[in-house]
């Protein structure tokens, strides 16, 4: 995005010029000492952006791979059929995708989607079975549960999307990625927010490469911290957003791809600050979708409170620096980061909204854990 009318002065929409340079020169510290190969950053408040800036082989033209920033918003989406009565997270997922109702699937209901506690993380699914409905459809058929149903949290990277993508589908009768651009980035005025971006637009996107040295095991004990399991986001995996192919399919769970400005401002349209003055999301919509429905469910390797909401994850009053936001964060705001070092939160208190993006992928988990802490940090106290 590079259309200046989005821009304002930052102390007309109550943003600290000088909090606002101190998070800049932060972004692009570590992009200047090579540790990164480029970064993209945007702040925005009152439906505006305050900055927007590009540091290394980048610029504000270019768009990157969001991941599972995504979720939040296949989660806004489905939002919008939950706002018109079209969907009820209290239904069976099976009442809605016959196909799905098979080895035990069939109490699943419609929130243990987005809560990520319907029993089935490590589902396998590429992402170019989409393209073909009957692959789809026999894919989530022979999925099988690893636990019960809503009796733990497991983070679930991409299999849970897939289901509410194809519910979606078949409660819009528009295909998942045409309903995307029609109902939330054609109403919030954000040309390059794309999940499934078309092959005229790869050109643009920065290249994932991954940086740094991974941590060893005794790394992870030194720190008093256990060996993160291994999971479907590999490396491969991810490098595989650099694939044609790959790109151009809709993944929920983390195949969007646009520019850190689209996430800040999609984010001030999900709080009702958009450029038109219509109001999308209702405000008891958005009260419903960000209240905590995983009760003291805790995630395994930090031992805290997960506090999933529909799709996204609030803040809280404690921990919040596990949990993909800043010490500064308050506890109303809400968000979801993804793999790689992605940003992505509104803070309700202060209004502030917040993309951060880069192409470098750390292997290393505790200096990406820190990069984003600090950035997050910076961006929450830029409100005057």
């Amino acid at each position: 995005m590079q259309d200046d009318s989005f821009k304002v002065n930052p102390a007309g929409a109550g943003v600290s010029q000088e909090k606002l340079d101190e998070l800049l020169l932060r972004v692009k510290k570590e992009v200047d000492e090579g540790l990164l190969p480029s970064a993209q950053i945007a702040i925005a408040r009152n439906g505006k952006l305050v900055a927007f800036e590009t540091f290394g082989s980048a610029t504000n033209d270019s768009l990157y791979c969001v991941f599972s920033s995504t979720k939040a918003i296949t989660s806004a989406a489905g939002w919008l059929l939950i706002q018109d009565g079209k969907l009820d997270v209290r239904q069976k997922v099976s009442e809605l995708i016959p196909e799905f109702a098979t080895n035990d699937k069939q109490g699943i209901r419609v929130e243990q989607l987005f809560t990520h506690t319907a029993g089935f993380p490590h589902a396998p699914f590429r992402p170019t079975d989409w393209n073909d409905k009957a692959l789809r459809y026999q894919r989530f058929s022979d999925w099988r549960l690893n636990w019960s149903p809503g009796s733990r949290f497991e983070y679930h990277a991409t299999s849970s999307m897939w289901i509410i993508a194809e519910i979606i589908e078949r409660l819009s009768g528009e295909s998942f990625s045409d309903y995307v651009r029609k109902h939330i980035a054609e109403p919030l005025n954000l040309p390059d927010l794309y999940v499934g971006c078309p092959e005229d637009q790869h050109h643009r996107i920065a290249e994932i490469s991954h940086v740094g040295k991974p941590m060893t095991s005794e790394d992870y004990a030194n720190l008093g911290l256990d060996e993160p399991p291994v999971t479907e986001v590999t490396e491969e995996a991810l490098l595989g957003f650099n694939n044609t192919e790959t790109r151009k399919v809709p993944v929920p769970g983390g195949g969007g791809i646009m520019s850190a400005a689209e996430l800040a401002l999609f984010y001030q349209g999900l709080i009702g600050n958009t450029q038109s003055g219509e109001t999308i999301w209702s405000k008891e919509t958005l009260n419903m979708a960000t209240t905590v429905l995983t009760g003291g469910m805790k995630n395994l390797l930090t031992n805290t409170p997960v506090n999933r909401a529909l799709g996204v994850v609030v803040s809280g009053d404690e921990n919040r620096n596990l949990r993909g936001f800043g010490h500064t964060n308050s506890a109303e705001a809400f968000g979801h980061g993804g793999a790689g070092g992605q940003i992505a939160w509104v803070d309700q208190a202060t209004g502030i909204s917040v993309g951060y993006c880069t192409n470098g992928h750390d292997r290393n988990p505790i200096r990406e854990g820190r990069r984003s802490i600090s950035i997050s940090n910076r961006a929450a106290v830029c409100a005057e």
